[in-house]
């Protein structure tokens, strides 16, 4: 393999990853026409069809090119199961392969983030960027942009009309309706904003990404393996990237900003010599820079389904069929809407599992579907069970187990180690359980009475807390939300980069993707992403 330098010093900023964050980032920094931006990606270009039509989610699942298809290792409080991590490795990041609801989070979450150090990074600040991002189906308002780049739909009046009965039947449970779960408050149940604009999956390398290179100051390279971080003492001056058989080296009169997400920044920190010594000096990596929360804090959000089969349509009725098949498609071809315009995630909310708490800390969701039937490991949206089905949800907001990430070794096509440590934390396994008595509750209302038929999963015999709690280890999965990896805080013995995302003891280096929150926010991760590229876009242009 040859190495070949291109480009010394032709660039102000290199972007590692055209992920949720990244694509934003470079876009931003692009608009003023006076940086010259690198983009570096490890996968493909997103012009694979199924990223565009929102129900090819499912097909991107379990997409060997489009995916990294992680795995964790066997999770001692799941029964040992290894459980799949999909990431984008495409153009666009995981926002042209997840399910694409829109969720921002609680204002306390991020006033927390600022409460622990990080100044900026309270609601009023993430509140003003989000607004920047958003070109909302309810307009502008103080919680809503109206002119963003990142169109986001309403999809009240498209759902299933099982997520009608579902919204009705939450509401028989206590929690009120609440019509914008991206507004004054998140609690409640109703229906998810998904970022879709004209039936089309609006991801950020859409929203922002392709308007930056139609400026002419950004260049995207894609199937370029970002290797490691070049420096010149306590500065970082470029990466070193893999592309088509070829080692090349690029340099940037700025930046290095790292973009990769919260598996892939702390393994090209660690790969760079930026770490934990310990582990670096095992895979004889010489030690830069001994940050001991390089890949430490992970966290994600766990969740857990009640099955059932219902006794009206659900979306396996019309999905399953070849002449539902082509009824769904020709609405979509001359329409642009139906199932093939939406998620399946349709309905669903937040929740507090006690009263006394002072926010919602189980979030809800809603699929007028099930694939039970499906080959282990595979979403298949369209092959739905030959039955009428649909599922039930809960996740814990803020759950209290901590993993981490590290290199397996020096090589960076080696996938690094991923150990969430699901429900190693007590709370956590309490929370799910109060979760799963709730889903009970609810299949209990009168509307539910009347739409189950039967539960399916984990069926009417496991009524005791030990046999829900085994079914929990049984099944909870990740709904791939991996985050706080490289997280943001004062202290370089416990966190990463500093408020304004700069890693600790260097110059010219930061982080800016989902690894660097400092707490999981309530809520789907991916409008969040989206938001600290947004912030950081704007620090960085304050500063230069």
């Amino acid at each position: 393999m040859s190495v070949s330098d291109i480009d010394v010093d032709a660039f102000d900023y290199i972007i590692v990853g055209a992920g949720s964050a990244g694509c934003v980032l470079a876009g931003r920094l692009s608009e003023s026409g006076k940086h010259r931006i690198l983009v570096l990606e490890a996968g493909p270009a997103d012009n694979n069809p199924w990223i565009d039509l929102p129900i090819g989610y499912g097909k991107l699942f379990y997409h060997p090119v489009l995916n990294w298809m992680y795995r964790t290792e066997p999770q001692v409080h799941l029964d040992g199961r290894v459980i799949y991590q999909p990431r984008g490795k495409v153009v666009g990041g995981s926002s042209s392969i997840n399910a694409m609801v829109y969720a921002r989070g609680q204002a306390k979450d991020y006033d927390d983030w600022e409460q622990a150090g990080n100044p900026g990074w309270g609601w009023r600040d993430v509140l003003a960027a989000y607004r920047r991002m958003e070109n909302h189906a309810l307009g502008e308002s103080a919680w809503h942009g109206g002119d963003g780049p990142v169109h986001i739909t309403d999809i009240t009046a498209s759902a299933h009309p099982l997520t009608h009965t579902y919204v009705k039947a939450v509401q028989e449970t206590g929690l009120p309706f609440n019509p914008d779960l991206n507004g004054a408050t998140a609690e409640g149940v109703g229906y998810y904003q998904i970022n879709t604009g004209g039936g089309f999956r609006i991801s950020a390398a859409k929203a922002y990404l392709r308007p930056a290179e139609r400026r002419g100051n950004v260049q995207v390279e894609t199937s370029a393996l970002v290797t490691r971080i070049l420096r010149e003492g306590r500065r970082a001056v470029g990466v070193e990237y893999r592309q088509n058989g070829v080692l090349r080296k690029v340099k940037a009169r700025g930046e290095v900003i790292l973009s990769g997400g919260a598996i892939n920044t702390p393994q090209l920190l660690q790969l760079s010599g930026i770490g934990p010594g310990a582990l670096l000096q095992e895979h004889g990596i010489a030690v830069s820079a001994d940050l001991p929360a390089v890949g430490q804090h992970l966290q994600d959000h766990l969740c857990y389904d009640h099955i059932y089969r219902s006794r009206k349509p659900s979306l396996n009725d019309l999905l399953l069929p070849l002449s539902g098949k082509i009824r769904v498609a020709l609405d979509y071809l001359l329409f642009r809407r139906g199932p093939l315009s939406l998620s399946v995630n349709q309905g669903g909310g937040f929740m507090r599992s006690r009263p006394e708490l002072d926010r919602p800390d189980i979030q809800l969701y809603f699929s007028p579907l099930s694939y039970e039937r499906a080959v282990p490991g595979v979403r298949a949206l369209m092959k739905p069970d030959d039955f009428s089905g649909f599922s039930t949800s809960v996740s814990p907001c803020r759950p209290k187990s901590r993993g981490h990430v590290a290199i397996r070794s020096s090589d960076p096509a080696v996938a690094p180690l991923i150990a969430p440590n699901y429900l190693s934390a007590p709370e956590d396994l309490a929370n799910l359980l109060t979760g799963a008595k709730f889903l009970r509750r609810l299949a209990a209302t009168p509307t539910f009475k009347e739409t189950i038929a039967e539960e399916l999963k984990p069926g009417p015999a496991q009524t005791s807390d030990e046999a829900l709690i085994a079914d929990i280890r049984a099944r909870a999965y990740s709904v791939f939300h991996p985050c706080g990896s490289c997280r943001m805080g004062p202290d370089p013995r416990s966190s990463v980069v500093n408020a304004r995302l700069k890693v600790h003891g260097f110059d010219g280096l930061r982080v800016v993707d989902a690894s660097i929150f400092p707490m999981i926010p309530s809520a789907n991760t991916n409008a969040p992403a989206m938001m600290v590229g947004e912030r950081a876009a704007q620090l960085m242009l304050d500063e230069a």
